[in-house]
């Protein structure tokens, strides 16, 4: 493990990281925040860039950005913890959770289809136009689904990535639980692990140190674009965090017991790589040592977000940028994290997910 009494390396990595936030984001525009932790050791946290533009306030490694996609490992983990306390089965079918399903998809549609994005069910986006002024509910995303008399593929038998089934999962946490879908992450997974800037976006509740989304129009004009039709909905991508507060989840799921995603019993291979799987939130692939490099994008309107963990090194990388479609300059932070073995990846999974932009 990468030690402080290894001071030459130390400095390496942070003049690499140093100059590709500097070569990448300007002070006076939207940025990122970099969070680099091995070992139980934070190598590198920085912001760059402007949170708000209208404010003028600075990105700082406690300003908080809206997740996205790696938000779908908050609501995986809600569910294993349902799971582990026998309130609901990974085999239990859509029509236990939703009777008005029809019986020719929900009865074959599992919460572990779902968590694998093998459930075949139609994309919810497809039904739903662009509107200004108007946020698509969870529970309309329930109503679109459950109209639907057909499924891509046989359930099970094929990878698809799905936010429908992720939106369903938060509404089976609720009917599970008792409680609203965000007092559940609050009090089952935020407060337990001090994340304290850390909440379910809700519209009209502050988010604390919240960074607004931006994104570039034909002209390469900088625009606000922090909001859209689709990004509201609850368990496929709305939670805020910070790169701080990341790294605490991070050490939960690395120590706390419990809290490891159970992907030793809950995945799928993606079908184009023999090596590249989803399960609980997050796609992974097997290293040569035998161990697991586990990774997650996240972009939607005004974001765009970068996790990694490799367990067996206890290594993180979190970088939350409120710029949309920035995946090709996360890529390049690939392109530093090449140089240092802790850091460096062996698939090539993570770079094609960047490309999708998922």
């Amino acid at each position: 493990m990468l030690n402080r009494s290894e001071p030459i390396l130390m400095r390496q990595i942070t003049d690499a990281l140093d100059a590709h936030l500097d070569a990448t984001y300007r002070s006076d525009a939207p940025g990122a925040a970099l969070m680099v932790a091995v070992g139980g050791e934070v190598l590198y946290e920085q912001g760059i860039g402007i949170a708000d533009l209208v404010t003028g306030e600075a990105i700082t490694p406690d300003t908080t950005f809206r997740l996205a996609s790696v938000s779908k490992q908050f609501t995986a983990m809600a569910i294993q913890l349902l799971g582990q306390e026998e309130r609901l089965a990974y085999e239990d079918d859509l029509q236990q959770y939703f009777p008005e399903f029809p019986a020719g998809i929900g009865t074959l549609v599992t919460l572990r289809h779902l968590l694998c994005h093998t459930s075949g069910l139609l994309d919810y986006e497809e039904f739903v136009e662009e509107q200004p002024d108007w946020q698509i509910s969870d529970e309309e995303v329930l109503a679109i689904a459950a109209a639907q008399t057909k499924t891509y593929f046989p359930p099970g038998t094929l990878y698809r990535y799905s936010n429908t089934g992720y939106v369903l999962l938060a509404l089976v946490v609720e009917r599970v639980s008792g409680i609203a879908y965000a007092d559940f992450l609050q009090q089952r997974i935020f407060e337990p692990l001090g994340m304290e800037t850390t909440m379910l976006y809700q519209k009209g509740r502050a988010i604390p140190k919240r960074a607004m989304g931006y994104a570039r129009n034909e002209k390469g004009e900088i625009l606000q674009a922090d909001q859209g039709t689709c990004t509201a909905t609850k368990g496929d991508g709305c939670i805020y965090t910070s790169v701080r507060d990341y790294l605490r989840w991070h050490q939960a799921l690395s120590k706390q017991p419990g809290m490891a995603p159970a992907l030793g019993q809950v995945y799928a291979p993606i079908g184009e790589y023999e090596n590249g799987f989803y399960g609980m939130g997050w796609f992974f692939s097997r290293r040569s040592s035998g161990g697991l490099e586990m990774y997650h994008t996240g972009n939607t309107s005004g974001f765009s977000n970068l996790v990694i963990r490799i367990p067996e090194n206890d290594a993180l990388i979190a970088c939350f940028s409120n710029m949309a479609d920035n995946s090709y300059l996360l890529t390049g932070l690939l392109d530093v994290l090449e140089q240092f073995p802790l850091l460096r990846l062996e698939s090539k999974l993570v770079r094609d997910l960047l490309a999708l932009t998922r």
